[in-house]
Parts: C-alpha cells; structure tokens; sequence
C-alpha cells in the first residue's frame, strides 16, 4: 500500500455492530441465568438463580453468595441446653409451635429430654427440618453425686463417722409407712436421723479401739462392744441399725428424692469396716424423670414420646 492509499484508510471512518460484540461475548463468556423447577417440586422455589460457565459448561449455585447479605438467619436452627426443668418448660413454651414435639431417654443412667420445636407436621406430614432444639440433660446435684460415689465403697470407723457428720443436712427422718414397709421387705429397723448421728459419734469414740464382740439382734440390727475402759451413754456398746433414710434432689435444683441406704459393716483383725449401698437408685430416679416427664408434657401442652427423634440436629 502506497503512502497515498494508508492516508485514505486512516480517513474512512470504521462501522462497529456493537450488537453482534455483545452477542459474541455472551456467547463466550458466563452469566446468571434463572433455573426452573415448577411448583410442584416439595419443599423448593420455582425459580433458582445459577451461575452459567459457559466455558465449562457447569451451573455453580450462587446461595452462599447471598446468605453473606443475610441480615436474619434463614430459619431457626441449633440446640438450646438447660440446666433446670422449669427452664426448659419455660424456653419450649416460647419457641413451640403446633407440631413440636417432646422426647424422652428414661435411661437412670443419663435421662434427657430433648424437645424437637420443627417437628414434623402432625396433619399432613410433611416433614420439616427438625434443627431447633431444647435439650435437658438432668444435671445430677452434688449431694447426689457424693452418695453415688461413695455408695459400696468401704470406710473406717473414723472415716465413717465423718462422712455422717458431714451430710447430716441429708438424713430424714422416717414416715411410718416407710418403716413398716422396709421392716417388711428387709427385716430391718429403720433409723431415725437422730440415731445415725449417734452411731456416728459413738464410732468417733471408739475410732482406735478394738473390737470385743458382735451379734446380731433379733431387730435386724448389730450390736458391737469394744476393748477399752471409754464407754458411752450406752456402755461400751453400740446399736447399728440397718437401714436409714436420705431425703436429697438427685438433679440439680430439682425436687427431692427419699432414698432408703442399707448400712453394712465387716469386723476383721479386731477392726470394724463400714460401709453403705443405696437401695435401686433406678427406681428413685426413674420415677422422678417419668413426674418430669409428666410436668413437661402438663405445662407444655406438648405430645411427649419416650424415645429419641428420628432427625439428628
């Protein structure tokens, strides 16, 4: 091209399709383009926005780009836990909706409650997410815990003795059925808290002393006398009773429980060894998780079901 002919084409002005730019460069490119499901689909929208790569040819969802503008969660979800029951009585009460539910573990070992607040639907059935929870797990109380773990465990004279001194708070004093009934089952007298705190003191007195001789009296209860010139009110005797009464909450704020302890003890190489084991602790807290239960499912209004939800959380 001669010099004359590159300074016509510099002065001819160009024509651009800016149309057919923009179709090629859709046509290469990516874009957001809406994805249909019908209404028919349970449980989605008819409509979903996706990224389009059209190099790749891959639709990339675009939803954890908006949850970033989320000013409110989506909907409610996670697990609440309690440490009393009348809190969790009060928390469902403020959540629930038509289709909670309540579920129990009655397990004496670990019981909970676990309310499921999305339950599934009761008319319909149509399931829903079952994320927003409220759990109980019966916390177990400290004195309860202290005479679980010292339930079977073998004490001396002076240990026992202050073990005794220490939770007098804990002793009850028997009702007349309870006595008849234990006499009845065990052939035991049970003994007042007053007692107890007797043999306690009595047994501090004679902590170093050896024993002279132990029998059994016709009552169910021993008798054993020691080696030395002390003596008590009652001689150098002391009346072991077989059974007393622990009035305690087994759980933390919760009500208490009367439970009956048998008392035990082992005389060898002229020493006395103690020790006492709760009577079927299974069956104290079991009844008092199933009168929780109850209250729950009264106060709530809620169906309530032993077991565990289908759903996980």
């Amino acid at each position: 091209m001669t010099d004359a002919d590159q300074t016509n084409a510099a002065t001819v002005p160009l024509t651009l399709d800016i149309d057919a730019i923009r179709k090629l460069a859709d046509e290469a490119g990516s874009a957001i383009v809406p994805a249909y499901f019908g209404s028919e689909r349970e449980g989605l929208p008819s409509l979903v926005p996706v990224f389009l790569d059209r190099n790749s040819g891959q639709a990339h969802s675009l939803k954890k780009h908006f949850e970033e503008y989320r000013t409110h969660p989506e909907r409610k979800r996670g697990t609440a836990t309690v440490t009393t029951l009348e809190s969790f009585i009060d928390l469902v009460d403020r959540h629930q909706t038509g289709n909670s539910a309540i579920f129990a573990n009655t397990d004496w070992n670990a019981p909970s409650f676990t309310a499921v607040i999305d339950y599934h639907e009761l008319e319909g059935g149509r399931a829903d997410n079952g994320q927003h929870r409220i759990h109980y797990p019966f916390p177990l109380s400290d004195e309860w815990k202290a005479w679980k773990k010292q339930s079977g465990e073998v004490l001396t004279q002076a240990e026992f003795a202050e073990w005794i001194e220490d939770r007098i708070a804990d002793l009850a004093a028997p009702t007349d059925d309870e006595r008849r009934e234990y006499e009845d089952t065990f052939g035991l007298k049970t003994a007042t808290p007053a007692e107890i705190v007797t043999l306690s003191r009595g047994l501090k007195v004679h902590a170093e002393t050896r024993v002279r001789s132990n029998i059994v009296l016709q009552s169910g209860e021993g008798e054993i006398s020691f080696e030395e010139e002390h003596r008590d009110a009652a001689g150098n005797k002391l009346v072991v009773p077989g059974l007393f009464i622990i009035s305690i909450a087994p759980f933390f704020l919760g009500a208490k429980a009367r439970i009956p302890v048998r008392l035990r003890y082992r005389v060898s190489g002229g020493a006395v060894k103690w020790f006492f084991v709760l009577h079927r602790p299974d069956l104290h807290i079991t009844g008092h998780v199933n009168a929780a239960l109850k209250q729950a499912e009264d106060a709530t209004g809620l169906p309530a079901y032993q077991g565990a939800p289908e759903t996980s959380s």
